[in-house]
């Protein structure tokens, strides 16, 4: 039964990216800037399909960058 666990893993981060994709759209932001968050997420979307692990982990710290208002730097 260790796909179930995987399966709920799997669900879990995507609704985490479906809610921050609904908090990027919300912002407002320079339609650049709401651009290249889409981006990352994109990115986390298609990491997640080859390491679920690294995926939670970089959307964990997208979250964190999006609370503390650091979309506005550059990318590191």
């Amino acid at each position: 039964m260790e796909h179930d666990g995987q399966l709920e893993l799997y669900v879990a981060v995507a609704a985490q990216l479906k809610e921050a994709h609904a908090r990027v759209r919300a912002l407002q932001v320079p339609e650049g800037v709401r651009m290249a968050l889409t981006r990352k997420l994109l990115v986390i979307t298609a990491v997640a399909k080859h390491d679920l692990a690294d995926a939670t982990r970089r959307l964990e710290r997208f979250n964190k960058d999006l609370d503390e208002g650091r979309f506005l730097e550059g990318d590191r």
